[in-house]
């Protein structure tokens, strides 16, 4: 495991996909395209988390209960939420606009920034370089990269679903991309950040609610009434936060792009027999996979800052849960709790078939654990470690697919022989 330096640019693109999740279904699903749609939140399957326009015009409103939106609107298709489906698709997406910047950095789920310094080298004006990004999306939209097939595969979703804005910093490129149309662009020139923000409504800061509030009360609507107060006033209302308002407001702010660092994660994955919904079993596999996850010898030296935990449930659907260690830690039961404790709030919605566990950040160890990650009887370990990978690589592609797997034991007081163990992929 090496540390990469996260790479930065000021000149910044975004490409936004409105209701991305609920697109990704619309796109699985052609005929919810005329119905009035919502998701269930992935969190409160009691309250609605996305809703489609005709669901919108229908007075269904993001974060209504589920009864209150079908009294509203009782033709509504409610659909349960595939995480793991949408952060694939996202996956794709990035990985598409990944050939034409090497700097994106993810901001959600269907919003990413590109970083745009040195690319008038490749591409010329940022009319062309903007061409060259809506190019690239639309070739992932027919799984081309424009002379063969595209390595992410397809990207599911209805032409023109993207915008992009390109500006100086993120910012004015995000504000950019929400005006533009489907499958177009805004480009803001250089120093014209002040002119095109001042026009914009209020609501395009990262506001809360009192603070826009307290400003409309003072007759603010846009940015350009906001800039054109004196800063300290703005300071002396609001503190640093109102600062930093004010000077997006008025262009002075150029946040830059900073490239992800994509680290090779660490993954283990058990599949069950036969479905499995019991709590405790869950609970058991997920200290298992943990557990088997550490002594992966590329963990050594490093400690685990982010966990994820995914499963595939019965008749297609999914869950996905991911925890940001505030101490990155080598302990199964600290990198395990935050897992458990969404697993308690917020449990699958079916039967798992399969669980996986991955490690996707770290975070270096003591003295002590780099000293034992060099250690010789580590080193041999880790040269074992080779040779099975070889081994094993070499009977999948003979065989096509991978026939190895590690018997566990998960419900020993089963009458069941099929509940008692389960399979875990061999990955040496």
């Amino acid at each position: 495991m090496t540390r990469t330096p996260h790479l930065t640019s000021d000149g910044a693109a975004c490409c936004w996909i409105p209701l991305f999740p609920l697109r990704c279904e619309t796109a699985r699903q052609p005929e919810l395209a005329s119905l009035p749609v919502a998701l269930v939140g992935p969190d409160d399957t009691r309250r609605v988390w996305q809703v489609s326009p005709l669901a919108r015009h229908a007075g269904v409103k993001p974060g209504m209960t589920v009864s209150q939106a079908i009294g509203l609107c009782p033709a509504l298709k409610l659909c349960e939420p595939d995480p793991v489906h949408y952060d694939a698709q996202f996956s794709r997406l990035l990985a598409a606009l990944g050939q034409v910047s090497p700097v994106i950095e993810p901001a959600e789920l269907g919003l990413a920034y590109i970083g745009t310094d040195g690319l008038e080298g490749l591409y010329g004006a940022p009319e062309k370089i903007v061409e060259a990004i809506k190019r690239g999306m639309r070739n992932a939209e027919r799984g081309t990269d424009g002379e063969g097939p595209l390595a992410c595969s397809a990207f599911p979703l209805p032409r023109s679903a993207f915008r992009v804005g390109w500006g100086r910093g993120k910012f004015v490129s995000w504000v950019a991309a929400t005006r533009a149309r489907p499958g177009e662009a805004v480009i803001v020139p250089v120093g014209g950040e002040a002119r095109f923000l001042a026009a914009q409504p209020l609501a395009a800061l990262p506001l809360d609610s009192d603070t826009h509030r307290r400003l409309r009360q003072l007759g603010v609507r846009t940015l350009g009434a906001l800039a054109a107060l004196p800063e300290e006033a703005v300071v002396s209302q609001f503190g640093r936060a109102g600062r930093r308002l004010w000077r997006l407001a008025a262009g002075r702010i150029a946040e830059r792009v900073v490239g992800r660092v994509a680290p090779e994660p660490i993954v283990a994955a058990l599949t069950f027999f036969t479905a499995v919904g019991e709590r405790e079993l869950l609970v058991h596999a997920l200290d298992q996979l943990i557990e088997r996850a550490l002594r992966d010898p590329r963990r050594s030296g490093w400690r685990v800052q982010v966990v994820r935990a995914r499963a595939e449930l019965e008749h297609g659907a999914s869950w996905l849960v991911e925890a940001t260690l505030k101490d990155p830690s080598a302990d199964r039961g600290r990198i395990a709790a935050p897992l458990k404790t969404q697993l308690e709030r917020s449990p699958p919605a079916g039967a798992v078939e399969r669980l996986v566990v991955e490690f996707t950040a770290f975070a270096p160890g003591t003295a002590e654990l780099q000293l034992f990650a060099r250690d010789a009887h580590a080193a041999a370990r880790a040269g074992r470690r080779r040779a099975l990978r070889t081994a094993a690589q070499e009977i999948k592609l003979r065989l096509k697919r991978s026939l190895l797997y590690h018997v566990i034991e998960v419900q020993p007081w089963s009458r069941l022989p099929e509940r008692r163990y389960a399979l875990i992929d061999y990955e040496p």
